[in-house]
């Protein structure tokens, strides 16, 4: 009776263990992917700012050619996000041809940059 107990509680034992290790693999799993969506956040920035109603505004990165275009709201208002890290030209476009530019935007890690477009400096279309 005693030998049985012993097998018993090894094979008992060996069970623990193969749960311990499933949970142990699916934590993991679920923390490298949990940790890959806070990475992908934590490098990236954001363009806004004020433009005409209506417009578009477009930020290309000078360094690997990354390009988002976003239409500005009714209120004159617009916001370009998750942007990766880099250099920018913000350009104003109307009715598809560009009106202003602002040259070497610099785009920063969880933070957003004001680029305007509106009063005087739209105006003469360089910035």
């Amino acid at each position: 009776m005693k030998t049985i107990h012993s097998i018993h509680t090894g094979s008992v034992r060996r069970a623990l263990s193969a749960r311990s290790f499933a949970l142990a693999v699916a934590l993991t799993v679920c923390g490298l992917a949990g940790s890959s969506a806070v990475y992908a956040q934590a490098t990236a920035g954001e363009v806004f700012g004020k433009a005409p109603a209506g417009d578009t505004v477009t930020a290309k990165s000078t360094t690997n050619g990354t390009q988002r275009e976003v239409q500005v709201d009714a209120k004159g208002r617009y916001s370009i996000r998750a942007l990766p890290i880099g250099v920018y030209t913000v350009t104003l476009s109307e009715n598809g041809q560009p009106v202003a530019k602002h040259l070497n935007v610099p785009v920063v890690v969880g933070r957003g940059i004001l680029v305007n477009f509106d009063g005087e400096a739209a105006a003469t279309g360089q910035h």
